[in-house]
């Protein structure tokens, strides 16, 4: 059993209250590798913004729980030399099962989510309460959600959307004693975060649906995944450079930063995004130099196109900057 406390790891509840306190939201960065979590973890310092580094459950598997942890106590460490007061805490991303979540919390992580938005309520309710059970123990945080977010993300996939009943949050909030809670407003897992309208114009968020959360369990912080901008300029190098992505849509960057500044939303996921900009850098670099071998030669592109996403995230979107 390895405490998160031991790794230098801040509790994400610390983080989002402040965050709700003073209008701005959590950045929450999934790394896939060890480049993006060199980035994600620059950008931050560089901006002086505390931030929530996420794997998910499928990352896990993929990398193995070992280099996850190894990486995070790197991570944790570097941000505590010289980070100069910033705080990083350390989340599962949708884990599907009580034995996922269980091996992260053994494993140092400071947060974890159970996503059982898929199933009845009540089956719901039962296994985020027999996480939250657990991770009280060790001080650890959890994130349910209500709602379902369409498209997919790892293991995790659904072809349509169901918004978030406000009438529920309060029942579901009260009987698992979660410390924040993902909630489905118009967002989207995948690469078409938002479904444009006839006109080709996109659609708002649910901005009345977050309204209403909030009135109903005031002070609570809530969560947006699915909230990657797609920008046009990483999309365009991507099919530049022999990519080919036809399909895209994201949240415009005002709407995502409306949701931070001006709601209960408190922790806002980025994953999709950082993966097209480490894409599109790493294709230019081999077309550019197509006889390179050594993998340095094209993953330190992608880590510093990475470093730039995410320090204007920070500063555009999240307004966590200085934090």
């Amino acid at each position: 059993m390895i405490s998160y406390k031991d790794l230098g790891l801040s509790a994400s509840k610390a983080l989002m209250q402040q965050a709700y306190t003073e209008n701005y939201a959590i950045p929450a960065f999934n790394f896939v590798c060890t480049e993006q979590l060199q980035a994600i973890v620059e950008a931050c310092i560089i901006e002086k913004s505390s931030f929530i580094l996420q794997a998910s459950a499928n990352v896990c598997k993929y990398m193995g729980m070992d280099y996850v942890y190894h990486l995070a106590a790197a991570a944790a460490e570097k941000v505590h030399r010289e980070g100069k007061g910033i705080k990083m805490a350390l989340n599962l991303d949708h884990g599907l099962s009580f034995e996922e979540c269980k091996d992260c919390i053994d494993h140092g992580f400071s947060a974890v989510m159970i996503d059982g938005s898929a199933k009845p309520f009540q089956e719901n309710i039962n296994i985020t309460k027999q996480v939250v059970e657990y991770a009280s123990k060790f001080d650890v945080t959890v994130e349910g959600e209500l709602g379902v977010l369409s498209g997919q993300e790892g293991e995790v996939s659904h072809s349509e959307s169901r918004y978030t009943d406000p009438s529920a949050v309060k029942e579901f909030v009260a009987k698992t004693g979660v410390g924040c809670l993902a909630v489905s407003v118009g967002t989207c897992h995948g690469m078409v975060k938002i479904k444009p309208n006839p006109d080709g114009s996109l659609p708002e968020l649910r901005f009345d649906i977050l309204k209403e959360i909030k009135n109903k369990i005031p002070g609570f912080p809530l969560v947006l995944h699915g909230s990657s901008c797609i920008y046009p300029k990483y999309v365009e190098m991507v099919n530049t450079y022999g990519g080919k992505i036809e399909m895209v849509a994201g949240i415009p960057e005002e709407q995502v930063r409306r949701a931070a500044t001006e709601t209960a939303v408190c922790k806002i996921n980025v994953a999709s995004d950082g993966w097209i900009a480490a894409t599109a850098a790493v294709r230019k670099a081999l077309a550019e130099n197509p006889s390179a071998i050594d993998p340095r030669v094209f993953l330190s592109k992608a880590r510093t196109e990475m470093i730039d996403l995410y320090r204007m995230k920070i500063c555009n979107v999240m307004a966590s900057g200085g934090r």
